[in-house]
């Protein structure tokens, strides 16, 4: 395994149910990327438009982490990142983002969900009186710089999220992580009511496999963590209700 038992030490529970990330399709976003430049091509659409160029990618990670060339780095995980983060994590801790709730606010038009019935994807979208419990991931400092380029790939291939360094705390202590922010001024923030929310994570599917999916993995995941999420749980059971004849034996 890529992520050492002793990453675990903080949190055992999580031991066995993160994928290793030598494993994960998001260590090869680039294949990923040129597949899907491939299918708007053939659809008459211009692939760029989609998403970032590398350059823009790249830009992005370097103003971030200017100055902190040689250090460890933490980043904050809210969705599938806790289990599948496809990056080379040392230490996991649980953590708590204050300021910010877990939202399904961003069009999600691939992955697990498509152009003609866009799904919705999670984002931390800021919420004053709010805090998201989550798990803070350390990235030692010796391959930092590559696995975060991984990571920018895969969280910012259509520059839809604000990544910032912002303090969570951990039962460890303090620390800085680096956070993947919705950006409410980006075309594909969307805040919809409720029932159209679960209406349409009910429906939506893509080449990873079913928004619904992302939901009930989410849920789980936070469940073996002891992490409580009431606005989660009751989205999933509207989108049962939406969609009974798919609901999980």
């Amino acid at each position: 395994m890529s992520i050492p038992d002793d990453a675990y030490r903080h949190m055992p529970d999580l031991l066995g149910r993160v994928q290793d990330p030598m494993t994960s399709r998001f260590r090869q976003m680039e294949q990923w990327i040129a597949e899907l430049d491939a299918v708007e091509a053939e659809a008459g659409r211009d692939p760029a438009a989609w998403r970032w160029t590398e350059a823009e990618r790249e830009a992005c990670r370097r103003d971030l982490l200017r100055g902190r060339e040689g250090e460890d780095l933490w980043v904050f995980g809210y969705g599938s990142l806790i289990w599948d983060p496809a990056v080379k994590v040392a230490e996991f801790r649980r953590a708590r983002l204050e300021g910010f709730r877990r939202s399904f606010c961003m069009r999600l038009e691939g992955g697990r969900g498509s152009p003609e019935c866009p799904g919705l994807m999670a984002a931390l979208d800021a919420d004053p009186g709010h805090a998201c419990e989550g798990v803070a991931m350390r990235l030692p400092a010796e391959i930092a710089d590559e696995e975060t380029r991984i990571m920018w790939m895969r969280e910012m291939i259509t520059g839809a999220y604000i990544p910032a360094f912002l303090p969570v705390q951990t039962p460890q202590g303090e620390v800085e992580a680096i956070c993947f922010l919705a950006d409410r001024a980006n075309d594909r923030f969307v805040f919809l009511p409720r029932p159209e929310r679960a209406q349409r994570i009910a429906t939506a599917e893509g080449r990873l496999g079913t928004n619904r999916e992302y939901l009930e993995n989410l849920l789980e995941s936070l469940h073996a963590l002891g992490i409580e999420d009431p606005e989660m749980v009751e989205l999933l059971a509207m989108v049962r209700e939406a969609a009974p004849e798919a609901a999980t034996p």
